[in-house]
């Protein structure tokens, strides 16, 4: 028998998971690493979990085929809320089983693995890197070769070395590129920065050696591959200072730390001409961030003129942060120029909330307090939008931001939470193709974007060329199981991709479907209704693509409407309950002071500046259907329908630097509701925030939107305002 055809029938006759093996190369964590709060197997083979910073974990494997992925959480009912799988452009859902959940990897990623909306300094999150295996060690005389193993020290390159530092090599040090060219360091191996900034102040702008995973002062021509930075203390995680010719290719940074500030991910003080690709980074601040110089918080300091910053082309990456901006350029009284900045193929899977002297977004431009400038030609194309804030925050004083340029902006699964502002010299920021689910903005309500200061006329919407994706449900109400009918626009010359949310895919222009359970995507649902992340992507022959998405509902278990109602009024009931709380409090435990009827989630105060608000009514449900409801608030609230708790949003998160009050915080949950009228409850904190509740629903026919006021009826009998 040849030998080819002997090892086909090995092959054929092992157990798959044992012939699966040979794909799988976990890289190795030391004992000083290595965490016990996940267990993680790979195609049966057991992958070290590392503890990176703060409450993240983190597991490392090479692999060459198809991976059946196992993570087990230590902690009794973790996954009990649901697992958020990202990004969400790959359409992965896991299997769960208690404590384990399971799915497929068919080729290398990197993901972030934790419970939905659970994603900020506190959260517990793993991160997965399976990567591709790694190059073979270079050779020559100015090549030196770090073996596996744990190394207490810093690497010190000098011009014209080449580090390799191979999976399993983890130093507790920096990497320091001070006054340096033409360096490359390679291979896969980890540095852990934990250095000793304070943890309650801002040192980590500073600019010496052994103060940040990478430094770098005055270097040239260098290029980082593979690398690994672990950052735990209260320091910008990458800096370069009037460095250029950088090249980071398949980075991965982690950083988290206490006090959940000052802790970007990469930052350029002048300088530039940066190439980042395949990338993933999660930040405590800013994951990229672009100013002329920091040498300080000083008058003097904020005044003197940086230098420029140019160049800079971020792609193929995936982007985290537990608080600010994906990219922040610009600051309060800098002075400097930059241009041509891309940031494009990438995924933001979380973005910071609240607000540092504006609201946090996809980008943040603060040049205010006589910033002064000229800043063009930035571009952010083919970006999505998984967990996010706003949009775009630009002001500047003078001269001008101009030619910002958005196209193929897609948000996959939630609205903006804030407004987007213009404000000051700004020109020519053009929005193309910018979509939230299947509507695509034309017009500044749309984003929503507010501009004054000058920049009224700054935006622009044009219609995108190429295919446009967008597709119907029939019929609209459906049940696990149930066929379900999915019909795409027409587009010249174009391929049909489908991702159903529930891990399964599709190709074609109409397609059919059977949602298997009513868990949703996140395996979140309760309560009978599951929400499917449902996504289509449309390529056509030149390689022009656009995506939609739309949140499907599959229900189990009906809510009939209230038909045994008295005389209705229109608007709801409200009662005060003053008090000093800092989380929603039971108010059934609770004496209202005030008590009123308005049209929606409005009250009367009576001049209290902290209280708590509950609104009591009905809700009219147009058609029988599967609804989401999305609930936003800054200080927190609870919505309750038919006697179930719908949607909470979480604890309240404090907006830092001048911004007063508390981030938005969203929260979303769904159900099957009959049409008619079904009772809701709501309940709002008001404790150091402005504003209200804001509540939006969704389902058949009806477009993601704030629930009207007509919407809204109390029984007639209701008391009058005290």
């Amino acid at each position: 028998m040849p030998p080819s055809r002997f090892l086909l029938l090995i092959a054929l006759t092992l157990p798959r998971a044992v012939f699966a093996l040979a794909t799988v190369q976990p890289v190795p964590v030391p004992d000083v690493m290595r965490s016990s709060d996940f267990t993680v197997r790979v195609n049966g083979v057991p992958v070290d979990v590392a503890h990176a910073a703060a409450s993240y974990e983190y597991v490392s494997f090479s692999m060459t085929g198809p991976a059946q992925v196992e993570i087990t959480a230590a902690e009794p009912g973790f996954w009990d809320a649901g697992v958020d799988i990202e990004p969400w452009r790959l359409g992965l859902r896991a299997a769960r089983n208690g404590q384990t959940i399971r799915f497929t990897l068919a080729k290398p990623a990197k993901l972030s693995i934790s419970r939905p909306r659970d994603f900020l300094n506190h959260a517990k999150m793993l991160f997965l890197f399976a990567i591709a295996p790694p190059a073979p060690a270079p050779s020559g005389p100015n090549v030196q070769v770090f073996p596996a193993g744990v190394y207490r020290q810093s690497l010190n390159p000098k011009s014209g070395d080449t580090l390799y530092l191979a999976p399993g090599a983890y130093f507790f040090g920096s990497l320091n590129l001070w006054n340096v060219q033409d360096v490359k360091v390679l291979g896969q191996g980890t540095i852990v920065y934990d250095g000793p900034q304070d943890p309650n102040n801002d040192e980590g702008w500073m600019q010496k050696p052994d103060w940040h995973c990478i430094g770098a002062m005055h270097a040239h021509n260098i290029e980082i591959d593979g690398v690994t930075c672990i950052v735990r203390s209260r320091t910008w995680s990458i800096q370069m200072k009037d460095s250029t010719g950088f090249v980071y290719d398949d980075l991965r940074v982690v950083g988290g730390n206490p006090g959940n500030a000052n802790q970007d991910g990469m930052d350029w003080l002048g300088g530039g001409d940066t190439i980042v690709r395949n990338a993933f980074l999660r930040a405590s601040d800013d994951v990229f961030a672009m100013q002329g110089n920091w040498d300080g918080y000083s008058e003097a300091d904020m005044l003197r003129p940086g230098h420029e910053v140019a160049n800079i082309q971020i792609e193929n990456s995936e982007l985290s942060t537990s608080i600010s901006n994906v990219v922040r350029a610009g600051w309060p009284q800098k002075i400097y120029n930059s241009h041509n900045f891309t940031l494009r193929n990438s995924d933001v899977l979380h973005a910071g909330i609240g607000a540092c002297g504006q609201d946090f977004a996809l980008i943040g431009f603060w040049g205010a307090q006589g910033a002064s400038g000229d800043h063009s030609h930035f571009r952010f194309e083919n970006v999505y939008l998984d967990n996010w804030y706003s949009l775009v925050q630009l002001e500047q004083e003078k001269p001008a931001l101009h030619d910002f340029v958005f196209r193929n902006i897609w948000a996959l699964d939630q609205p903006p939470l804030t407004a987007s502002t213009l404000s000051g010299n700004v020109s020519a920021v053009t929005f193309d193709n910018v979509k939230y689910g299947q509507h695509r903005a034309t017009q500044d309500g749309d984003l929503p974007l507010e501009s004054w200061g000058g920049a009224q006329k700054a935006a622009q919407y044009v219609e995108p060329e190429g295919p446009v994706a967008s597709f119907t449900v029939n019929p609209p109400i459906y049940a696990p199981g149930d066929k379900v009918h999915f019909t795409a626009a027409k587009s010249p010359h174009a391929r049909y991709i489908w991702l159903f949310g529930d891990g399964t895919t599709a190709q074609g222009r109409t397609v059919t479907h059977r949602f298997p359970d009513a868990d949703g995507t996140d395996l979140d649902g309760r309560n009978g209704a599951g929400r499917f992340r449902v996504m289509l992507h449309v390529i056509d022959s030149v390689g022009r693509e656009d995506w939609a998405a739309q949140g499907l509902v599959a229900v189990a278990t009906w809510h009939p409407a209230d038909h045994e109602i008295a005389a209705l009024a229109p608007g709801l009931e409200w009662a005060i309950f003053p008090g000093t709380w800092t989380e929603l409090p039971d108010l059934t435990k609770e004496t209202a002071l005030f008590r009123g009827v308005a049209a929606n989630l409005i009250a009367d105060s009576h001049g209290f500046t902290r209280y708590a608000t509950a609104w009591d009514g009905y809700v009219e449900v147009p058609a029988d259907g599967g609804y989401t409801f999305h609930l936003l608030a800054r200080d927190g609230a609870r919505l309750v329908i038919d006697g179930i708790e719908v949607a909470k949003t979480g604890p309240p998160f404090a907006q830092v630097c001048t911004s007063t009050g508390n981030a938005m915080r969203y929260a979303r949950g769904s159900l099957g509701l009959h049409a008619g009228k079904h009772r809701m409850h709501v309940e709002g904190l008001h404790s150091v925030s402005e504003g209200t509740p804001r509540l939006l629903w969704e389902g058949p026919g009806l477009a993601l939107s704030d629930v009207p006021s007509a919407a809204f009826t109390h029984e007639a009998a209701a008391v009058t305002a005290q």
